[in-house]
């Protein structure tokens, strides 16, 4: 095992504190290690292969009062509908919106509509979280329902 030296600011030594309480690791260098192992496995599956299937969540925060966001944030979500499963739309005050997608498809599409919407001037927060897409069964089964109640 190797030592380091990092310098952190106050308020992210207290934001690993509170992750080591909530989390019950026992110091510091455990809380650390628990994030930097979930922060490399979500790197992982963000820099998935191009045509990796996978399913995701795109949350972000935006200015809904910011000239032309909305229209251009529907816009790149219309552009690429194949991608949308749905999503929730929420005010959390008067100008500002939450909105959680739930996408399907390619990993590279998926990070392209991501990088397109969270770089739009007036989001303020956005974050992707991909998982991967377990393949279909080989078999099929019918839910038809034959109408028999046993």
């Amino acid at each position: 095992m190797q030592r380091i030296t990092v310098s952190l600011d106050d308020e992210i030594v207290e934001m690993i504190d509170r992750v080591m309480t909530r989390r019950g690791a026992t110091n510091r260098s455990e809380a650390l290690r628990d994030m930097v192992r979930a922060a490399a496995a979500q790197d992982v599956l963000e820099d998935a292969a191009d045509d990796t299937p996978c399913v995701a969540t795109l949350s972000y925060v935006y200015d809904h009062e910011r000239r032309d966001l909305t229209r251009r944030v529907n816009t790149a979500h219309h552009h690429r509908h194949d991608l949308s499963v749905a999503t929730m739309h929420v005010h959390l005050d008067h100008g500002t919106c939450l909105e959680v997608s739930v996408l399907k498809g390619p990993a590279g599409e998926l990070r392209g509509l991501a990088d397109e919407v969270t770089n739009e001037r007036g989001v303020r927060h956005g974050q992707l979280h991909v998982l991967p897409q377990e393949p279909e069964p080989a078999e099929t089964h019918s839910h038809a329902h034959t109408g028999k109640r046993t």
